[in-house]
C-alpha cells in the first residue's frame, strides 16, 4: 500500500497525549496524505488544550470538548465550563459509557452521558461516543435523541447485532487499529455491514497502533493502515476508501478553516 495515498482524515487522535510537538506530528501526518485531524478532549483541561492546538493549526485540526466516562464524577466541577466550550467546538465528546473498567459509577456515567447528548442536540453538534461493554445502555440513551449521523461511534468494536441496531438510528461508525489485528474478526464483520457513507477512520493516537506497528505509539500518519483494511473488506481500492471517509468526515464535522 502507498501510505501517502489520500487524502485522509483522522477523526480521533489525542494530540495532547503524544510525546512530540503537535506541529511535528501534523507534518508527519500531512506527508502521509492526511488532510486534517480531529482532536477530542477528555476533560476540561484537555478540551482546552485541544482548542489551543487547533488554534495553532487551524488548517489541520478540529477540536471537541467533553468528559470521558472514566472521569464522569468530575462533571459537577467541570461540566459548566465544558458546556461553555460547546458553541465553538466542532463536536461534543469524547463521552459515553465504559463498563469494562468501571472507573465511575454506572448511574453517574449514564447521567453525564445524557447531559452530553442534550448538549450536542442543543448546539446541533456531532457527539463522539465511547462505548465499551455498554452497548445496550448507550443504545437506549441515543435511540430517542434524534442525532442521526451526528452520533459518531468512536473506535467501534460492536459485533454485527449491535452494528445493525445502531445503523437503524443513523449512526456513523469510526474504525481504529483493531480492524487490522488478527484478533479483529468481530470488528471486521461489523465493518463489512456498514455502508461506506457511514464510515470514518481514526487512530485514537497514541493508542491502538495498527498492524504492523502494534505495540508502538500510534500517530495520525498511520490512519491509512485502517483504510487499507476497509479496502480489503469492501473489495475496492484504497483511494476510494480515502475519498469516501474524508467526504464523510467533512459532512459530519465540517472542516478546518
Amino acid at each position: 500500500m502507498d501510505e501517502a495515498a489520500g487524502p485522509w482524515v483522522d477523526s480521533h487522535c489525542h494530540l495532547f497525549l503524544i510525546d512530540e510537538d503537535p506541529a511535528d506530528v501534523l507534518d508527519g501526518a500531512v506527508a502521509a496524505g492526511v488532510r486534517w485531524v480531529l482532536c477530542p478532549g477528555t476533560d476540561l483541561a484537555t478540551s482546552l488544550e485541544s482548542r489551543r492546538i487547533a488554534g495553532d493549526h487551524p488548517d489541520r485540526v478540529l477540536w471537541s470538548a467533553g468528559l470521558h466516562p472514566h472521569e464522569a464524577e468530575r462533571w459537577g466541577d467541570e461540566g459548566a465550563r465544558i458546556s461553555a466550550l460547546a458553541p465553538d467546538a466542532a463536536a461534543i465528546g469524547e463521552c459515553g459509557l465504559d463498563y469494562y473498567r468501571d472507573l465511575a459509577p454506572r448511574d453517574v456515567q449514564r447521567a453525564v452521558f445524557r447531559d452530553h447528548v442534550n448538549l450536542a442536540r442543543d448546539h446541533d453538534k456531532p457527539i463522539i461516543v465511547h462505548t465499551r461493554d455498554s452497548f445496550s445502555d448507550v443504545y437506549d440513551i441515543l435511540a430517542t435523541a434524534g442525532l442521526g449521523e451526528k452520533v459518531v461511534l468512536h473506535c467501534w468494536s460492536g459485533g454485527p447485532r449491535w452494528t445493525k441496531r445502531f445503523l437503524e438510528i443513523g449512526a456513523t461508525f469510526s474504525f481504529a487499529g483493531p480492524i487490522t489485528y488478527t484478533t479483529g474478526d468481530t470488528v471486521r464483520a461489523a465493518a463489512a455491514l456498514v455502508p461506506p457513507d457511514r464510515v470514518l477512520v481514526e487512530t485514537d493516537s497514541p493508542y491502538l497502533a495498527p498492524e504492523p506497528h502494534r505495540g508502538e505509539d500510534n500517530r495520525p500518519a498511520l490512519v491509512a493502515r485502517n483504510g487499507d483494511a476497509l479496502a480489503a473488506l469492501w473489495d475496492t481500492d484504497v483511494a476510494t476508501v480515502a475519498e469516501k471517509t474524508t467526504d464523510n468526515a467533512a459532512r459530519v464535522f465540517g472542516g478546518p478553516a
